[in-house]
């Protein structure tokens, strides 16, 4: 069975718009519940099966969050509700609280217009693609309501946020503070706006906020992990040692080093593995994605770390981690996975790994991040309409071809549908930076003829 809803991050669309409409949302929701509740429960002693609901800031979230509450109470599933969390948090609390699921309602960095339902397992994890298969394959299935005496009850966690902050501060090492560091925190207006302040002061930094004014339509809005020119800004304004920038569900960082010089996610992957690899506890090697910088992965190589790549996804990254019994890997994008801290990518957790490093070495983050040079990478997104495929695309296909000649072994190309939205990613690498636009440019043209026809 092919998916229909499911993309690399759950189902994610425009609001008001199929998935992402009310009446689709309960739909989902009732099939969840039977898919994902039916088992593991403790029916013996009368139990109903109980799944958690946090989103983010987006004003969409409660319309979605009572669709959802509908159809996971007419399946006999009881509802526990976080309010605004960060995907990670979600994750954290469904494990920490012996829950059957974990739901958020987030489209991540995508604009507030957007929005989306991801899943997560008793266990914390992304859902495998089979159980997101048999979800969609139950959404076939019309509404059967139960009984009123079986409907599912909801309730709010009230501590939620609390038992969140605490949980982040632990992956912190006990015998390190924050002291004398001044830290910009962006929260991208999103989910982690009321806890990533509170996690870096009550370590005992000295904490410049900024996006954490959500006002339902603002999440993304050039602030965050994907817009860190105000991070950069804020940075050089208070004089800070550091900036952390999340994006709007909390799961993707990226930093600025004192000088406002943005680390994406390759960067910091690196940082978080040279502090390991030199204090013995690395576990294995590294994963990076299709994506990662060539620089990167020679510079991890340096240190003596293994290296391989994943699909693009960090479910897949996590994937290829499991296979190998390895801790660490991530993405250029920011999500950063230290399964030994966290059973997904967690903004705030990553950033803490980094902290670790630069506490214990005494160095700043571009000295720390120094050996990790970044190759020219120029990505492009070409807009398809929705459905396009990209298999058996004869142009694009002599494009790709003729660029992999000319770079030969001092470039890489890779050319994928994005998993989220409506779109082709070409991404060119190599040493020199004006040859690897031009190579961009033109195969990226070539993806927009094949569009159009």
């Amino acid at each position: 069975m092919s998916r229909r809803f499911f993309g690399t991050d759950g189902v994610r669309g425009r609001v008001g718009e199929d998935p992402i409409t009310p009446g689709m949302v309960m739909r989902l929701g009732y099939a969840a519940g039977r898919v994902l509740a039916s088992k593991g429960h403790d029916a013996l002693h009368g139990e109903r099966p109980t799944v958690l609901i946090g989103k983010d800031t987006r004003v969409s979230g409660y319309m979605l969050e009572s669709a959802l509450q509908a159809g996971l109470t007419a399946a006999g599933v009881d509802v526990r509700l976080t309010g605004p969390m960060p995907t990670p948090g979600v994750a954290y609390l469904t494990r920490a609280l012996r829950l059957q699921a974990g739901v958020v309602i987030s489209a991540s960095h995508n604009p507030y217009e957007d929005n989306g339902i991801k899943f997560f397992s008793a266990q914390g994890t992304k859902l495998p693609d089979e159980v997101e298969l048999a979800i969609e394959e139950a959404m076939e299935s019309p509404i059967r309501t139960e009984p009123s005496k079986s409907l599912g009850r909801v309730k709010r966690v009230d501590d939620a946020a609390a038992r969140y902050i605490e949980f982040c501060k632990s992956t912190f090492p006990n015998d390190l503070d924050l002291r004398g560091m001044r830290i910009v925190v962006d929260c991208a207006h999103g989910a982690g706006y009321h806890i990533a302040p509170h996690v870096f002061h009550e370590l005992g930094a000295d904490v410049i906020a900024i996006g954490n004014e959500p006002n339902g339509m603002n999440i993304n809005k050039e602030c965050g992990a994907t817009h860190t020119e105000a991070l950069s800004r804020a940075v050089r304004k208070h004089r800070a040692d550091v900036g952390v920038a999340l994006d709007g569900d909390g799961d993707r960082l990226m930093m600025a080093d004192s000088s406002g010089e943005i680390m994406d996610g390759d960067k910091l992957l690196y940082v978080i593995a040279r502090h390991r690899r030199e204090s013995g506890e690395l576990k294995g090697g590294v994963v990076g994605t299709l994506m990662t910088n060539l620089g990167t992965e020679l510079a991890l190589r340096h240190l003596g770390c293994a290296f391989l790549r994943a699909k693009v996804g960090d479910r897949y990254v996590l994937e290829v981690l499991q296979r190998e019994g390895w801790q660490l890997g991530g993405e250029s994008s920011g999500h950063i996975l230290c399964l030994d801290k966290h059973t997904t990518g967690d903004g705030i957790v990553s950033a803490l790994q980094v902290l670790a490093a630069l506490r214990r070495s005494g160095q700043s983050l571009a000295d720390y991040a120094r050996e990790c040079p970044a190759f020219p990478q120029v990505l492009i997104n070409v807009r398809v309409a929705k459905g396009f495929k990209l298999d058996g695309q004869v142009p694009v296909k002599d494009a790709v071809t003729a660029v992999e000649s000319e770079l030969g072994d001092a470039g890489r190309v890779v050319l994928r549908p994005s998993g989220t939205e409506p779109l082709v990613r070409v991404m060119v690498e190599g040493r020199d930076e004006p040859q690897v636009r031009h190579c961009a440019e033109r195969i990226a043209d070539a993806v927009k003829v094949a569009a159009v026809v």
